[in-house]
């Protein structure tokens, strides 16, 4: 039973890791950085980037919510007997999740078809689209993490 629990917990953390650490890496880090390019340039990375970010976060989505419902059952009986903090985790689960499904089929598509199309200016809207839902995913997804590093020692 210690070794399901260590394997599922390593994994679940690591999942929310490459999630939560992408979204921050391209937000704080990649989106200044690419300002200094043209405007082609700059949708031309962003589209090969968030391609291969966005479908890397397809399988850490499933990874994380059955790593998370497993961990949930075996550490606690399942959702009925879940302590806050795992609640506050769970919850905002699944409002990410519904956000970047929203992103990657929504503005991150348009992103697509508008450069394909040779729209930039549909293309710059739909970039910043999925911006605002990176944003506000990421946002989240770090009060995901305060809640899970510090939620069971504030006893919630």
């Amino acid at each position: 039973m210690a070794a399901t629990l260590a394997l599922l917990s390593a994994v679940h953390v690591v999942a929310a890791v490459i999630w939560v650490g992408g979204m921050f890496f391209a937000y704080v880090c990649l989106r200044p950085a690419a300002g200094v390019l043209a405007p082609p340039d700059r949708l031309a990375l962003w589209r090969g980037t968030l391609r291969r970010f966005l479908h890397i976060v397809w399988g850490t989505v499933a990874v994380l919510l059955v790593s998370g419902y497993a961990l949930g059952g075996l550490l606690y009986g399942g959702p009925a007997n879940f302590p806050a903090f795992v609640h506050v985790m769970h919850t905002l689960a699944w409002l990410m999740s519904a956000l970047f499904a929203l992103a990657y089929l929504g503005p991150f598509r348009r992103l697509g078809g508008a450069l394909d199309r040779g729209d930039p200016p549909a293309a710059a809207a739909a970039l910043d689209g999925v911006r605002r839902l990176v944003a506000v995913n990421l946002v989240l997804g770090l009060l995901v993490v305060l809640s899970a590093s510090a939620g069971r020692f504030l006893g919630l």
